[in-house]
């Protein structure tokens, strides 16, 4: 028998939470689940959001790196990021 953790295909948002703190109990990037949600402003309780699947490992990205370096071309750093912003300190997807 194999055991999986699940995830929740959807989120609603309780009182106080933001974007940041809802991606981070997902082990997300901000961006990437604004992406996903169309979001561009704050959050707002009931708000339900949906929680992309797990595609990859989250990494911060280090002076030297690139979006080819990462994740083969900046095309795919893109789709999986759901950014083209690239900087260091940057919690990406892998």
């Amino acid at each position: 028998m194999k055991l999986s953790l699940g995830r929740p295909a959807y989120y609603r948002v309780k009182r106080g939470q933001t974007i940041a703190s809802v991606a981070k109990t997902y082990a997300l990037p901000p961006r990437l689940l604004a992406a996903e949600n169309s979001l561009d402003g704050e959050l707002f309780e009931g708000q339900v959001l949906r929680i992309p699947p797990p595609c990859g490992n989250l990494y911060v990205v280090r002076g030297g790196e690139s979006k080819t370096l990462l994740c083969g071309s900046p095309e795919n750093f893109e789709k999986k990021n759901g950014t083209a912003c690239f900087y260091i300190g940057q919690t990406v997807v892998l």
